[in-house]
């Protein structure tokens, strides 16, 4: 039996993941991928602190394998921008596409930028979705009841990361706890963080009484969402 948990959960399907999917599995950590099917193979690039960022021209085979894949929407819209119509094929097309790429079952996902609204999360309700990711942060590993609103613990950028991580590892206080760190892995490339992250992942792993799990695996075993 556990009381805390450890997820990642990093967005947008870029050549980066590669990398970061390496340091995942060495550390035996587990990480929810949220992927925007529609974007595979766009050849169109982005700066981050001048690091140029790409997306997958095609997925390696077998890159996510151990961990878990989530919809982001099919083209990363703003979803408080869309119609009912164009949600229907952004979060519709974006499930049905990565369900049959990955054989998984879609239950959860993360806002694109963040954004959501009333409408957006009945829609998500509708679809069988369980869980939605905010970018809004909370510093706290308290369960949540309003999973469609759900926040993140922080940032694996945020100036009190570190802070949390010990936090973390010295609470012994009564409760289910669930640690949610999230990011994008092109994050590390452009701030020059890979250094930075291995410590975060090496002192959180290997620790007895955590379950490491993807961010379904988690929000199962505490009962936030129906098995």
């Amino acid at each position: 039996m556990f009381n805390k948990a450890l997820t990642f959960s990093f967005d947008d399907g870029v050549e980066s993941d590669k990398r970061l999917v390496e340091l995942l599995n060495k550390y035996g950590l587990k990480c929810s991928f949220n992927l925007n099917s529609g974007l595979f193979g766009d050849e169109g690039t982005w700066d981050c602190n001048g690091f140029t960022v790409k997306r997958f021209k095609e997925i390696p085979k077998g890159l996510y394998d151990g961990h878990e894949i989530l919809m982001h929407g099919l083209h990363h819209l703003n979803p408080n921008e869309l119609s009912e119509e164009e949600l229907n094929t952004e979060f519709g097309d974006d499930i049905k596409n990565l369900e049959a790429m990955f054989n998984c079952k879609i239950e959860g996902m993360a806002y694109a930028y963040g954004c959501y609204n009333d409408t957006v999360v009945n829609k998500l309700k509708k679809m069988g979705i369980k869980y939605a990711r905010t970018v809004w942060e909370n510093h706290s590993f308290e369960l949540q009841k309003d999973m469609l609103r759900f926040r993140p613990t922080c940032h694996f950028l945020d100036k009190e990361t570190k802070s949390l991580v010990k936090e973390f590892l010295n609470n012994k206080g009564s409760g289910n706890k669930v640690f949610y760190i999230w990011g994008h892995s092109y994050e590390i490339d452009g701030n020059n963080a890979w250094d930075y992250l291995e410590d975060i992942f090496k002192e959180l792993s290997g620790r007895d009484g955590i379950l490491y799990g993807t961010n379904t695996e988690v929000f199962k075993y505490f009962g936030e969402i129906d098995q």
